[in-house]
């Protein structure tokens, strides 16, 4: 698929007229060995074009909160908000377009949700280094439940380049079950607003203080996050071992193979083998060991000529992990490259079913991802306060009277 081709995929038929005939992975590429100048973190991951939508959705529910209290908004809105946002960033002619009320609002939303998660969607990778890449995989041969299995890995490992992705959290804590519903990821929300981290920091945070912190240091009992323990426990230490991993096998394509076996294993765990979800988390499992390993060689044969690779002499800091264990650099490297392949493929045609997938239609190890932000309906049965009862009363009297 050229380039062209992916972008009036993205506009839903919007004439294209400034992007260059450059494949969407060639601009990737090219975007990751600039990073320095381009991010401000070589574990910054890409929004591809459904989290893009996902994203946008989001926002658009978060602004109709903060003025009318509701999260939720129509898909209607969403898909005119997506086809402006869509050209204006792409600097295309918007005079004539159609725009929802509070766009300006919604736009910095969707631009802080980006940045809290440490992500860059397509289009200002595109803007950033000029020049976008695509040999985008046809996912219209995928079947819906290959689809939802790639999706889940993906996202695990998404998470496991980088922490700060919610989005990421919100596919993959409650999968499988941990007992983590809405109102598990209703509480990790809040608690990320009020402390101003990310989803994933938060849980971990509040882990590391149970498990390590002693009596003085341990969460009040007040706190709406202690009757997820066991859910939270289960889901860090999980991805605690995927670090383990990642930092203690020094070999990536080893590496990159035992955590996809790993996650494989987990998913699949007390499931019919005979099932189609099961088969299909082994088939894509089996296909991205492979592409992994791909990766590596194509990274191995190219390593002289390369001008971005950090000489093992430094120090750690200068290390893509940040102070944490330097072995795991090259492993995730490799995840990078297979993570922006994933982000450069084409979007999902059916928007209605990315966006409104509720729980009752999908497929069991899925859900909505605008009903997991969305918090849980508050039922107010608490009684007014006696003066507040009183004044009612007499105001009603009054009333009468009249």
């Amino acid at each position: 698929m050229t380039l062209n081709s992916w972008c009036l995929l993205l506009l839903d038929g919007a004439i294209m007229a400034v992007f260059n005939q450059k494949s969407v992975l060639d601009m990737i590429k090219e975007f990751r060995k600039n990073w320095r100048a381009l991010c401000n973190s070589e574990r910054t991951t890409l929004c591809g074009a459904d989290s893009m939508l996902l994203a946008l959705q989001l926002s658009m529910a978060e602004n109709n909160k903060q003025h009318s209290g509701e999260f939720t908004v129509s898909l209607s809105d969403v898909l005119l908000t997506w086809k402006y946002l869509l050209h204006e960033k792409l600097n295309l002619p918007v005079e004539n377009m159609d725009v929802t009320d509070h766009y300006e609002d919604v736009r910095k939303i969707y631009d802080d949700f980006l940045k809290n998660s440490n992500m860059l969607d397509l289009i200002d990778v595109y803007q950033k280094c000029r020049a976008l890449t695509s040999n985008c995989e046809n996912y219209n041969t995928i079947s819906p439940v290959q689809l939802l299995a790639r999706k889940i890995i993906f996202s695990y490992l998404n998470l496991l380049v980088n922490s700060k992705n919610d989005l990421a959290v919100a596919y993959i804590l409650n999968i499988p079950d941990r007992g983590l519903g809405r109102e598990a990821f209703t509480d990790l929300k809040h608690a990320a607003r009020e402390k101003q981290m990310s989803i994933f920091l938060v849980a971990t945070s509040f882990i590391r203080t149970i498990e390590l912190g002693g009596k003085g240091y341990a969460p009040p009992p007040s706190d709406p996050l202690r009757t997820h323990v066991k859910g939270l426990s289960n889901f860090i230490n999980f991805i605690d071992k995927l670090d383990e991993i990642l930092g203690e096998i020094p070999n990536p394509s080893i590496a990159g193979g035992q955590i996809l076996s790993v996650i494989k294993m987990q998913l699949i765990k007390g499931q019919n083998s005979r099932d189609p979800f099961c088969k299909a988390i082994e088939e894509v499992a089996q296909d991205l060991d492979l592409r992994i390993k791909s990766i590596i060689n194509s990274q191995e044969g190219v390593v002289a000529l390369s001008t971005t690779d950090i000489s093992p002499a430094r120090p750690k800091s200068h290390a893509i992990n940040h102070g944490t264990a330097y072995c795991g650099r090259d492993t995730v490297k490799a995840l990078l490259v297979l993570l922006d392949e994933e982000a450069a493929n084409a979007p999902t045609k059916n928007k209605a079913e990315l966006l409104y997938d509720e729980e009752n239609t999908i497929h069991r190890h899925g859900t909505s991802i605008l009903t997991l932000f969305r918090s849980p309906t508050q039922v107010n049965n608490s009684i007014k306060p006696l003066r507040e009862r009183i004044c009612m009363s007499m105001q009603e009297k009054k009333i009468k009277r009249v």
